[in-house]
Formats: C-alpha cells, sequence, structure tokens
C-alpha cells in the first residue's frame, strides 16, 4: 500500500494522490464537511512551522500584536511595562501559511535580576526564530533602547519586519517615517489595538518567513548523519557517554556539576554509521528560576533537542528518578522527538538498589514506557554496543507510516470490541481515521461525538500494541462531525 514516495503528495500530509481521493470519498459518506477534513490533515500532517519572534523594549504593545495576529485574548495584555517575562509560542496563520509566533518579554540593556532574565530570553528567542518582528512605539520614537536592540539584530543577521506601533490614524503616519532612520527599512504604521494596518505588516512577515525552517533534521538530507541529543540533569555522565564514544576525550568532564554550557557536536561511526551526537548542558531546574550562564545553558539545550530526531535521556541509576528527569522527559515528548532512556552508572548499583529502581521506573516513567531502554556505564563503556540497536528502534518507530486502508481496519474492529463508553445518553463512535504525518506519528480521527481523554490513551495504547511506535510519541487529535445543517 505504502508504495509512493514519502514526499509524494506532500500537500495531503503523508498521503499520496490515490490514497488521498479514497479518503476524501469515505468522509464525504460520513457527513463530514471537506474543508474541515482537509483542515485536520493539514494541521497534523504539517513538518516543522517557521518562528517570529516578536521582540522589542518593554510595553510597546507585543502581546496586543501577538493577540492580534492569533486573533484572540490569549497573551496577557496590561497597561503596564514588564507584564510578559517568559517566550511563549502561539501557532498562527495568514493568508493560509502557518507559522509559530513566539511572544517575548521586553528587552532592556544593563539591566540586573529577573529583567535580565527577561531579556535573555528575548536574546534566545531572536537567535531560535526565522525572522522577527521588532516592534517600536511610534509615539515615543526611537529610542536609545530600540538603538540598542536594532545593534542586537544586525548581530543576529535574521530578517526584520519593523512594526511601528500606536498609529490609530492618518496623523500618526509621520511619527511612523520618522522610524526609517532606524536603518531597517519600511517602517509598517499599526495599530496592535484596533487592527489597522496589520494586514500589510503580516504579508510582509510572509515574505520575510522561510517556507520551513532553517534547521531542520539533520537527517532529511541523503546520507545526512541522524541527530542525537544527550540531555538530562547534571552530572548525569553525558560527556563521559559522548567521550566513550568517540573513543577520546572530546568535551570536558569533571565532578563539578554543570561543565557543559554550550551544546558539543561530534561525528561518531558507530555499527557502520555515521551519527552525529549533541552533548548538552544538564538541565537543572525550571528555566525561570536560573540566572547567568546555566540560564543561557538551558535555552541552549533546548535548542538542541528542537534540531534533533532523537534525544538520549541518561538517567542516574544510583538516583532516585525525580521530578526533574520527568521534566526532561517531556521536554522531549513535547518536542516530538524519538526517544532512549539510558541508565547510566549500571555497574556501580547492587542488587537492592536494581530490584528498587525497577520499581521506581513502573511506578515513576509509565508514561514512558514505550521507549526502548540501555544500562549503561559511560565510565566503563558497559553495554555501549546496545545503544545503536536502540536508536535505530526509536527511529524507525518515529517514522512509521500506517496506510489508510489498514488502520480503518484496525479501528472497525476496535471500536466493535471497546465502544466507546455511553454519556448523557449518547455513545460517541470513531468513524474513520488517517496517519496525516510521520517524525513523529501523527493521526486524526473523525468522530461523530467527543471522545474522552482516557479512551484516546487507549486508542493509542492499542496502536501501539498493533503498529509497534517503539520509541516514539504517538500524536492523536480528534474531529467531531458537525450535526448537518449547521455549517457555518
Amino acid at each position: 500500500m505504502n508504495d509512493h514516495h514519502p514526499f509524494e503528495g506532500e500537500e495531503h500530509g503523508a498521503l499520496g494522490d490515490a490514497e488521498y481521493e479514497r479518503f476524501m470519498e469515505l468522509a464525504a459518506e460520513e457527513g463530514f464537511d471537506v474543508e474541515d477534513v482537509e483542515d485536520a490533515i493539514g494541521e497534523a500532517g504539517h513538518g516543522p512551522l517557521p518562528r517570529l519572534a516578536v521582540v522589542g523594549r518593554p510595553n510597546v504593545g507585543k502581546s496586543t500584536l501577538v493577540n492580534r495576529i492569533i486573533g484572540r485574548r490569549e497573551a496577557v495584555v496590561e497597561d503596564r511595562p514588564g507584564v510578559t517575562r517568559d517566550r511563549v509560542t502561539y501557532e498562527a496563520e495568514w493568508a493560509g501559511r502557518r507559522f509559530k509566533l513566539v511572544d517575548t518579554g521586553g528587552w532592556e540593556q544593563d539591566v540586573l535580576g529577573i529583567d535580565a532574565s527577561v531579556a535573555a530570553q528575548a536574546e534566545y528567542a531572536i537567535e531560535a526564530s526565522d525572522a522577527v518582528v521588532f516592534v517600536v512605539d511610534a509615539t515615543v520614537g526611537a529610542t536609545d533602547t530600540d538603538e540598542a536592540v536594532v545593534r542586537l539584530l544586525r548581530k543576529a543577521g535574521k530578517p526584520v519586519v519593523l512594526c511601528a506601533n500606536k498609529v490609530d490614524g492618518p496623523s500618526g503616519e509621520a511619527d511612523a517615517a520618522m522610524l526609517w532612520s532606524l536603518g531597517l527599512g519600511e517602517p509598517h504604521p499599526v495599530s496592535a489595538l484596533h487592527g489597522r494596518g496589520t494586514g500589510d505588516m503580516l504579508d510582509a512577515v510572509l515574505e520575510a518567513l522561510p517556507d520551513a525552517p532553517k534547521d531542520t533534521f539533520g537527517g532529511t538530507g541523503i546520507g545526512g548523519p541522524r541527530r542525537v541529543a544527550l540531555i538530562g540533569r547534571p552530572n548525569v555522565g553525558k560527556s563521559s557517554l559522548l567521550n566513550k564514544l568517540a573513543g577520546e576525550d572530546r568535551v570536558v568532564v569533571n565532578e563539578q556539576a554543570g561543565t557543559t554550557r554550550d551544546p558539543v557536536d561530534e561525528l561518531i561511526e558507530l555499527g557502520g554509521v555515521t551519527w552525529k551526537f549533541v552533548d548538552t548542558a544538564g538541565i537543572r531546574k525550571r528555566v525561570h528560576l536560573q540566572q547567568g550562564a546555566d540560564y543561557y545553558a538551558s535555552l541552549r539545550t533546548a535548542a538542541a533537542v528542537e534540531k534533533a530526531e532523537v534525544a538520549v535521556v541518561l538517567i542516574d541509576g544510583a538516583d532516585s528518578i525525580s521530578a526533574q528527569d520527568q521534566r526532561i522527559l517531556t521536554m522531549a515528548v513535547d518536542a516530538g522527538r524519538a526517544l532512549v532512556l539510558a541508565y547510566n552508572k549500571w555497574d556501580t548499583l547492587d542488587e537492592e538498589r536494581r530490584y528498587y529502581l525497577e520499581r521506581e521506573i513502573e511506578r515513576e516513567l509509565g508514561q514512558v514506557a514505550w521507549a526502548p531502554r540501555v544500562n549503561i556505564s559511560a565510565r566503563t563503556g558497559r553495554h555501549m554496543e546496545k545503544l545503536v540497536p536502540a536508536l535505530e528502534t526509536a527511529l524507525a518507530g518515529w517514522e512509521t507510516r500506517v496506510p489508510t486502508g489498514r488502520l480503518n481496519a484496525f479501528l472497525g474492529e476496535l471500536v466493535a470490541a471497546h465502544p466507546h463508553p455511553v454519556r448523557g445518553g449518547k455513545q460517541p463512535r470513531i468513524l474513520f481515521g488517517t496517519q496525516a504525518g510521520t517524525k513523529p506519528p501523527r493521526f486524526v480521527l473523525f468522530a461523530s461525538g467527543f471522545i474522552e481523554a482516557g479512551y484516546r490513551r487507549f486508542i493509542e495504547r492499542r496502536l501501539r500494541e498493533e503498529f509497534g511506535f517503539e520509541g516514539t510519541p504517538v500524536q492523536i487529535s480528534v474531529r467531531v462531525r458537525e450535526k448537518r445543517g449547521r455549517k457555518k
């Protein structure tokens, strides 16, 4: 069934043209709106989206502009500076093109404490974006801080769209024109509060944004090495593991936690295949509680995971599994990466500790029971040969594609044997579904009513039992058929 090229008909997600046609006929028979079905497949089938960062000094209207672009009041807005602190990412669409929109806190120079952390978030957002909207208050004009942001943007070398905000009428156009002096090209006069001029500005944004993010997976190029991120909390043995795999002291190893600060790339041949391993800084605690070099290190680690295909999460077998370990696992799963669990320092564990560790894994890590596991010693090299099969298994699951016909036969049997519980006198049914994307596998199920979270988890578990998907998150979205006659 899956005999077409993986990118054939990619406007239909992972569906080939013939399969797509048959699928749309089925959707029409079940009474679904064709546009609704196409939207569902498009949303689930897209790969990584380009990222647009919204930056500027405090209180220039960045969050108001973000709300205007995404079409809802999501970002917190208040008439005082410094309300937004963390980077917050939303999905947005304009003229049929989707992109990720990153709202940031206000950038200021020469600040300390939490304001410095906010500025660091904004700087990282610029570094990780594909294009930038620089928001300036046209009623105030260009300030010294704005000039400093311009220098930052020039250094980053990203495409910039200059937004002259708070231009509520024709009288403010002259104020906006004064911003040509910043040297970033045409200022786009906008009123984020009232929506004036935002369409023209977004047209300019689409011209600046690439079709796909600049940093695509290392393995998408023919013969390119697969990218593996080594992640975990500090002093768990990530750098020791990289050195052992490389056969040389490639990175600094020290008993002191937090030795690694920048991600370190290393091409290593294992099992006759070249892999690109990335050693990352240990993730200490919640990012917004960090400061200085540790803060930047955590942000770079998050970026390394985004660029990887598979994450190897190292867990110290000698220590209890912590909330920090679980947060790191969640980060890898939320990023949609293939996953391998490596329990390090296994050679130092006695029988009693191994027994209790197994119980901890069952209790604390049940949500990633699908991830391949290896018990290793980065110091002695014990069981290193098991790492490659685990990586290959996880990547194979990450790229698995289930033909629509086979998936629907499976869903039909599943629903017949285990129907959804009756709620409020109604019993919702899954009518049909399709796999709209891979890396990780993404499914869209079409149903006659709301499907509860518990039943969705049951479907995911049975999908794994039937089709494998070892080592990969599985994403399931459900579209409910609207009552006929209520179409928009």
